[in-house]
């Protein structure tokens, strides 16, 4: 399977269709596929890493190569959708950043811990109830902390977590999370209000 090259976005028949042979098990499916959606995965990484402190050593174009070869090993992956697709790679995408930031800890013992910063979300857009989001904002955060604080919160509610994920390692936007979650935006809205909350007290303690 061929690594995402840059080439001309497909639009979202295009992708359903490639991806619904991909999981059918068409061996072709995963290097027609990989061009129509590089742009947007090239997106996506560009948002995480740009929230990650000065120092990190992943490049866009690796976070998405690596992600894509996660994605690669999904085997006997259903994939339905487009949205679904870029779901799972937002949690592939954290899981890379995660083993990224162990590496590194692991090599500089004793070193500052990788951060992200995730206070500028909300101001990436004008999202539903964003007063219900005023006092919560979450700044340069550890970011091996704020992946076991996820773990914690998918176990008290996994909707809540994966949306976190979709919009802190994915960058989707409210429309785009209630699109790949399958719910209204302000649905989202209000989930994505209550999660942060969680998620800041949780990382104050």
């Amino acid at each position: 399977m061929a690594v995402p090259t840059p080439s001309h976005p497909g639009n979202a028949r295009d992708v359903t269709e490639l991806l619904r042979a991909w999981g059918a098990g068409d061996a072709q499916a995963p290097d027609a596929l990989a061009p129509l959606v590089y742009d947007e995965l090239r997106r996506q990484a560009q948002l995480v890493l740009r929230r990650e402190n000065e120092g990190h050593t992943l490049q866009t174009t690796g976070l998405v190569h690596e992600a894509w070869l996660r994605l690669d090993a999904q085997r006997g992956a259903r994939w339905e959708s487009r949205a679904q697709f870029f779901a799972v790679a937002a949690q592939m995408m954290r899981r890379v950043l995660v083993d990224h930031a162990r590496s590194r800890r692991a090599l500089k013992r004793g070193g500052a811990p990788a951060q992200i910063t995730l206070g500028a979300i909300e101001r990436e857009e004008v999202v539903p109830d964003a007063a219900a989001m005023q006092g919560s904002s979450l700044d340069a955060v550890d970011l091996l902390a704020l992946d076991d604080a996820l773990a914690r919160l998918a176990v008290l509610d996994p909707q809540k977590a994966r949306l976190v994920e979709l919009r802190y390692f994915a960058g989707l936007s409210i429309l785009e999370s209630a699109e790949a979650l399958g719910v209204s935006p302000a649905t989202v809205g209000r989930e994505w209000a209550v999660a942060r909350m969680w998620l800041r007290r949780e990382l104050a303690e």
